[in-house]
């Protein structure tokens, strides 16, 4: 079994401003949202299937409990509730579909891969866009 456990640092982001004009943010709070959103820290503790990811920025601390294969609640990038269920893709990689609980918007998930040292974090919120974080 992989381990993802530690504290990542980003390296680069691609598509982090698309992905929040696809979700409705209006300007200036993409703005914002950029700004702090460039160097996050991201700390993994790991305990065989059962996560805990705390994601901090200047603006916006979010963390997340969940073991894979069980549904567990979540907030999209954007503030939306959503009903989440993480299962294994590969050996290292993990994708985590989101359900929308109120309104509509884009079907949003997220994956986290293990490629070396390196951790990658995709945002997909269309079928051809991705957000891609390296950390």
């Amino acid at each position: 079994m992989p381990n993802f456990a530690g504290t990542w640092k980003m390296k680069s982001s691609e598509n982090f401003e698309e992905l929040l004009k696809t979700l409705g943010v209006n300007a200036m709070l993409r703005k914002v949202a950029c700004a702090a959103a460039s160097k996050p820290l991201v700390e993994i503790r790991q305990n065989g299937e059962q996560f805990y990811i705390k994601t901090s920025t200047t603006v916006r601390t979010t963390e997340i409990n969940f073991q894979i294969g069980q549904e567990f609640n979540e907030e999209t990038v954007d503030g939306r509730k959503c009903k989440s269920l993480a299962t294994w893709e590969t050996e290292n990689k993990m994708t985590c579909r989101q359900t929308l609980l109120d309104g509509n918007g884009p079907k949003t998930y997220w994956t986290r891969e293990l490629r070396g040292d390196e951790l990658i974090l995709h945002l997909i919120f269309k079928a051809d866009q991705v957000m891609h974080f390296q950390l």
